[in-house]
């Protein structure tokens, strides 16, 4: 037997619109429901399937937790519709239907060289392969975290100056969409975990070309944050950080113009604009 609601979860208020503290009225696709998040591109959901339910995205498993909760996210190239289904161990369905709103992007001019000018293009693909190796080796680490389930705090506070999916040009030359968001703060400003967390990658040695010294902390279920540009970092790799903690320090190391935080945002492939998990910060 096949339960199917289908919700036109999205635009019209009738779905997981949030305000930006993240709580929403629950939503309820019986037996499945979505007390939070925001089914945009970029956005995210934390659903509840009964437990012992298994739990799909457009054919692709989702881990539930032992109460059945899980947590699924939409990049910022998301489609416009995705199908979530849940199974019962006797094989009973029920089908929601997601529409995802779709977002307009700006173009965001950023004064620093796409890569940089000192090294040779042979030389900067040979460095730039083995972080990206080691930045995909740790997005592969699956830690043992409930911080999914937080109500996720700003790393730091200030004036946002880059926003999550704008289209970057630098120097005049086209590059890929932004990440993340930047906050721009002097130089040896604090930051702290957003939410309870692994550190599954620390750079404290040598900068990344890109990144500079980067930090990555597993927040479970998939869900991972990444910041750039720091000055220092005040944890080390396997470290469980609490939200709240400080765990590194505002700088400009890799490809930067400025002192500032990026604060990255990641669910697997997906990446998630900080602005709908967090409170709202005024843009600048």
């Amino acid at each position: 037997m096949i339960l199917s609601r289908r919700a036109a979860l999205g635009a019209m208020g009738c779905g997981l619109i949030a305000p930006m503290t993240a709580r929403a009225i629950n939503i309820d696709v019986t037996p499945l429901s979505f007390p939070r998040g925001q089914t945009t591109q970029g956005g995210w959901a934390q659903g509840q399937a009964p437990a012992g339910w298994s739990v799909t995205l457009d054919g692709a498993l989702i881990p539930t937790d032992a109460q059945g909760r899980f947590f699924v996210g939409f990049d910022r190239d998301a489609a416009k519709g995705a199908t979530l289904i849940g199974t019962a161990p006797d094989g009973t369905q029920a089908q929601a239907a997601l529409t995802i709103t779709p977002r307009a992007w700006r173009i965001e001019q950023v004064n620093a060289p796409f890569r940089p000018p000192a090294l040779p293009d042979a030389e900067f693909t040979r460095i730039r392969s083995a972080e990206l190796a080691r930045i995909t080796a740790a997005r592969a680490l699956a830690s043992a975290s409930d911080g999914w389930r937080q109500d996720f705090v700003w790393p730091a506070k200030g004036r946002i100056s880059g926003l999550f999916g704008a289209q970057r040009v630098y120097q005049g030359a086209p590059g890929s969409y932004h990440g993340g968001t930047d906050v721009a703060l002097p130089t040896g400003t604090p930051y702290v975990a957003p939410a309870d967390g692994v550190v599954v990658l620390a750079v404290a040695d040598t900068p990344f070309t890109q990144e500079g010294h980067l930090l990555m902390v597993d927040h479970g279920m998939g869900l991972v944050s990444a910041f750039l540009h720091s000055s220092a970092l005040l944890v080390r790799e396997g470290d469980r950080v609490t939200q709240g903690q400080p765990i590194g320090k505002v700088g400009m190391t890799g490809r930067a113009s400025g002192p500032h935080l990026h604060w990255g945002l990641r669910w697997r492939e997906a990446r998630l604009d900080p602005l709908l998990i967090a409170p709202a910060l005024s843009a600048g």
